[in-house]
């Protein structure tokens, strides 16, 4: 982002460029950032639905193919990080339920109890920090 804002943003606005040349100017770093972050088997597979023909190298992608095997990548990326927050609250309802069954509390809904069971985790092991650490270490 730091490229674009020197290269395109900021000639921009102080009106030393026109639009289309600004647009033009950021889109370079912002495939350069994209190349870095996209799987290679989504660029194959989007390069394949396109009909076109096969780069031959990865500068050649086409732009709307580059974003979408990005936008797809990320997607993935974020469905695996929900995937691993899921599992110790699914880990914590299921104790929860068992505790609760084998007390013969069967009236009383098991989320009221693990809700708060939930945030204290989540606060103990400092869970902003953790979330936004994982998502800053995978644009490195």
């Amino acid at each position: 982002m730091t490229e674009v804002n020197r290269v395109a943003i900021t000639p921009w606005l102080d009106g030393q460029i026109e639009q289309g040349v600004m647009m033009k100017n950021a889109l370079g770093p912002m495939r350069d950032f994209m190349l870095r972050q996209v799987r290679e088997r989504d660029v194959a597979a989007f390069v394949d639905m396109s009909g076109g023909p096969p780069p031959a190298r990865p500068e050649d992608v086409s732009t709307i193919v580059l974003t979408s095997a990005f936008v797809t990548s990320e997607l993935r990326t974020a469905f695996q990080l929900g995937f691993v927050l899921f599992l110790p609250f699914i880990v914590i309802d299921i104790i929860v339920s068992s505790i609760l069954m084998s007390m013969g509390m069967f009236m009383l809904p098991p989320a009221m109890i693990a809700l708060p069971f939930k945030l204290l985790l989540f606060v103990l092991v400092d869970g902003w920090a953790l979330l936004i650490q994982s998502l800053v270490q995978g644009f490195k």
